[in-house]
């Protein structure tokens, strides 16, 4: 194992210092923080360089056992069956007749459900065990222990076993994407120019919102190299803006940048970086949120899975217009027609431009979690500090999604056109999953 992922164990799970500087205010022990464990599965998404929808997915799955354990165990929790499709009700954790610690258990199932579905989830069997021995250090009964473990063994077996209905394991026998042969579509770009990411996502199970065309964005402005036209207006201004970045903007962009893989040149040399995804940057907020609102380990816990699931369903939306519409991208229409040694100050993703995911997701993500913690959420962003960047301070969960949305403007990646209908397609899918989760019984939970 790394250095990077052991330093990461250590603090994250054994908890010798608070993960990206956390402040606890939870009566319930700090090991026990639903977000320590999913802390650890991003790493481990790192390590792999997880697309953002397929991390999405994971995350989703990764926390329905860890939900549906703490549902059996507090009442006042709507079961998944009331708002989660095509999900059946299970008894299996309604009946457990011997004792266990169902915090252990849901934070264990965390862990065990990534293990099993993550490429490179055997890394974190050091996570469990670092946390059993913990357990066995703070004096835990070994019985207890091994209750809860099982427990969360067998959550994660029901949730692992739901995840292998949502057609993922269909996606390498549909055809593989080709590059359209017109000026308007997208077309790979450099310096990679790797293939397009997850074209038939569109194809996933929708976890809470009725299908993935449920939220479709306004039409395109049509393509056009006509310098008067609306969509040359369009690429001009990302132009534009690129020469003339305040410190700022130019922050705000490689704040939010979020992707998995980047590669920089150096002559003949390319030099690869790992970093996390956008879904992992909320899951991160969503996490540091739940501490600061010293909500309790069943109420930490629903906010990340809803979160999650949220996240979800907004990148099946976004990706199915992203394949629909398949617009070219600023960087090969600036490069063709306009400037050729043009580079934007973000790599530029490899799949379409229309709409933005960071303006879908994140813009979703800020309606679920203003609907559960209220509109003037004020909290300092420090996920992207282990990832070479500074933390950022926002008044509300909707100013950091207007923000994340602005960034891929600032960053040469994506028109406005892109964006502000990305911002009202992720308002929707938010909306549209707050509408279920309410009908359901789940309430705010700050005022």
């Amino acid at each position: 194992m790394n250095y990077f992922k052991r330093s990461f164990i250590i603090l994250c799970v054994l908890s010798i210092n608070h993960c990206f500087a956390q402040t606890n205010t939870n009566s319930y022990p700090d090991y026990l923080q639903p977000d320590h464990a999913v802390n650890a599965v991003t790493m481990v998404m790192v390590h792999d360089v997880v697309s953002p929808p397929v991390a999405a997915r994971y995350y989703a799955y990764t926390m329905m056992g860890a939900y549906n354990i703490v549902a059996a165990n507090n009442k006042s929790i709507p079961q998944l069956q009331k708002f989660v499709k095509d999900y059946k009700a299970n008894t299996t954790l309604d009946t457990i007749t011997f004792k266990y610690d169902y915090k252990i258990a849901a934070f264990y199932s965390i862990l065990e459900t990534a293990k099993l579905m993550l490429p490179s989830g055997f890394m974190l069997k050091d996570d469990e065990d670092a946390f059993v021995q913990l357990l066995q250090k703070t004096n835990v009964d070994k019985t207890i222990i091994a209750n809860s473990v099982k427990v969360g063994e067998m959550a994660s077996k029901i949730a692992v076993g739901f995840s292998k209905t949502d057609h993922y394991s269909q996606l390498s026998a549909l055809k593989r994407y080709t590059p359209i042969k017109d000026e308007s579509k997208w077309y790979p770009t450099p310096p990679g120019y790797f293939e397009a990411v997850e074209p038939n996502w569109r194809t996933i199970r929708t976890m809470v919102i009725d299908s993935a065309t449920q939220y479709k964005p306004a039409a395109l402005i049509p393509f056009s190299k006509d310098t008067t036209s609306a969509f040359y207006a369009q690429v001009k201004a990302v132009y534009n803006i690129s020469k003339h970045l305040t410190t700022d903007q130019l922050n705000t962009a490689l704040f939010w940048d979020c992707n998995p893989f980047a590669i920089t040149t150096s002559g003949h040399m390319a030099i690869g970086y790992k970093k996390i995804s956008p879904g992992g940057h909320w899951m991160h907020i969503a996490g540091l949120v739940t501490k600061q609102a010293g909500l309790d380990f069943d109420h930490s816990t629903e906010v990340i899975t809803l979160e999650s699931l949220t996240l979800m369903d907004a990148f099946i939306s976004c990706w199915e217009e992203k394949f629909t519409s398949n617009r070219i991208r600023p960087e090969t229409y600036i490069n063709r027609y306009m400037d050729v040694k043009w580079q934007p100050v973000l790599q530029t993703p490899p799949f379409p431009e229309y709409t933005s995911g960071h303006a879908v997701i994140s813009n979703a993500s800020a309606e679920i979690l203003t609907y559960l913690l209220g509109d003037n959420f004020a909290y300092t962003d420090n996920t992207e500090i282990p990832f070479g960047s500074s933390q950022r301070d926002f008044k509300s969960f909707k100013q950091a999604a207007a923000e994340a949305s602005m960034s891929r403007f600032y960053g040469g990646i994506h028109y406005m056109q892109s964006i502000e209908n990305g911002n009202v397609q992720g308002q929707n899918v938010g909306k549209g999953v707050i509408a279920k989760i309410k009908k359901a019984g789940v309430m705010p939970l700050v005022k």
